[in-house]
């Protein structure tokens, strides 16, 4: 998402409502005659096969099956390919988030997010192009899924027939995309004949029930970047209206899950998320079903809330998650990552973060956990402020870009969660913005001041159609800078 303007959303005028069929604002919106509008979105980015243009990955695109536009993008790390030296490389076949509706593997978001992944796995990773709901429903993007797999099988690719080590794929996918790749999973289990999966990554996958577990219940501060109400309404959207919310495809069943033959998992949640508790009852499944109890890991990023390591990459929780991630996929022993204490599933219909003992006293719930970092928060694409700025406010709010040009002197913007900053700070921010930036990336050693607290800089640098990429920071050399001006 580029840098933007919080303004009230069209739904919020008058009139604006007539024509409006289905609202699930922030992530999209029909109208009559079935046009839609897509809010969650990030700026398309071309493949490049320059590896050394390209942070040490080269990309590709291929298309897969012309007749339903089914294709993907390739990422090699440069490292990996001269490293490998005979030795094949693992597969990581990549589905991405988006609510079954909105996203890309093409976007800028998804196209950083799988190039990171090459990057610290190694792995040779293949993002899916699949179709959108509405206009292509559930399932179409599961077959999607199944047909990109089929295509990875064959090894018809000059990268897959060069590089790749078929008996060690990977199906890996957040949120909408963990629950397509867990489907793609029960399909080869069920299948038996295409290939051996060798391990199965889930982050924040999108689950999801009628009855309520105690992570979908609404959170005492009113923000959560899935608000249930919001959840309810988006599995009857994709599916066209044909599935509710028990419909086993987002509340599998445990024989379901039994029949997985991949010989491994990893499910990571996030602690805020409302999803996190169907995360948990989907490894817990696992561990209670045929599953060896060390064959399934389970990671919880602590004070994090769902997809925070797409928009927030740079935060110390999202660089560990993406260690775990490395980690469990170049495991080459027998024994994998030691596996997390996994909840019973009666526990998870009370559970609120913590586990409480006979005697009343509440202790830490034993697991894998990914403690919030001490390093000052740094905001790259705005995806989590904007949405938590809408979900807190309780109100419609959509963004708006900032003008090309010279800022008029009046103007006032909200960037996350502050409120009318005015022009003139903008236009300076821009200005400092990537000076601000390199210091924040660079790691600073400077604590953060207690003056500075709940203050922030707005650094940017332009980017495609005079759309501005917002880094917001509270580092302390940032703000003297700031406060110099």
């Amino acid at each position: 998402m580029s840098a933007t303007a919080i303004v009230s959303s069209p739904a919020k005028e008058k009139g604006a409502t007539d024509d409006i069929t289905v609202d699930l604002y922030p992530f999209i919106r029909e109208y009559k005659g079935g046009h839609v509008e897509r809010f969650l979105r990030s700026p398309f980015v071309p493949a490049s096969e320059d590896a050394a243009g390209n942070r040490g990955v080269a990309t590709k695109d291929v298309v897969i099956a012309k007749s339903t536009g089914v294709s993907a993008r390739l990422f090699l790390t440069s490292r990996a390919a001269a490293a490998a030296a005979g030795e094949r490389l693992p597969v990581i076949v990549y589905i991405h988030g988006g609510s079954f509706c909105t996203e890309s593997a093409f976007c800028r978001t998804y196209n950083n997010y799988a190039k990171s992944l090459a990057a610290h796995t190694g792995a040779l990773v293949v993002s899916v192009e699949y179709r959108l709901a509405p206009e292509h429903p559930i399932p179409a993007a599961y077959d999607d899924a199944w047909t990109a797999l089929q295509w990875v099988a064959t090894l018809s690719d000059p990268w897959l027939a060069d590089y790749a080590d078929s008996e060690r794929t990977f199906l890996a996918g957040d949120s909408a995309g963990g629950n397509i790749a867990y489907h793609t999973a029960v399909r080869a289990s069920r299948d038996g004949r295409l290939m051996d999966i060798e391990g199965l990554v889930m982050v924040h996958p999108y689950f999801w029930g009628s009855e309520r577990l105690a992570s979908e219940t609404v959170r005492e501060d009113g923000v959560a970047m899935f608000p249930p109400d919001l959840v309810d309404r988006l599995w009857p959207f994709v599916t066209a209206g044909h599935a509710g919310n028990d419909d086993p495809r987002i509340n599998p069943p445990a024989e379901e899950v039994a029949s997985l033959t991949c010989r491994r998992m990893l499910v990571a949640v996030a602690e805020k998320d409302s999803m996190r508790d169907r995360g948990r009852q989907l490894a817990a499944h696992m561990r209670d079903c045929a599953w060896s109890g060390d064959a399934v890991t389970l990671v919880e990023s602590e004070g994090e809330d769902h997809g925070f390591h797409l928009y927030n990459p740079l935060r110390a929780t999202s660089k560990k998650l993406m260690e775990s991630v490395a980690q469990f996929v170049n495991q080459r022993s027998a024994l994998p990552l030691p596996a997390a204490m996994l909840p019973e599933l009666h526990e998870l219909h009370g559970y609120g973060g913590n586990k409480t003992s006979e005697e009343g006293e509440t202790d830490d719930c034993d697991q894998l956990t990914l403690s919030v970092p001490a390093r000052p928060y740094i905001d790259i694409f705005g995806y989590g402020m904007a949405m938590k700025n809408w979900s807190g406010r309780k109100s419609m709010e959509t963004t708006s870009r900032i003008p090309e040009g010279p800022l008029p002197e009046e103007s006032h913007f909200v960037l996350g969660n502050r409120e009318n900053i005015p022009a003139s700070r903008i236009t300076t921010a821009m200005s400092r913005g990537r000076a601000a930036v390199s210091r924040a990336t660079g790691g600073a050693t400077k604590e953060t001041r207690a003056r500075g607290t709940g203050r922030a800089i707005a650094g940017s640098t332009t980017g495609r159609g005079g759309q501005l990429l917002l880094i917001k920071c509270n580092l302390a050399g940032a703000e003297e800078e700031q406060e110099q001006d």
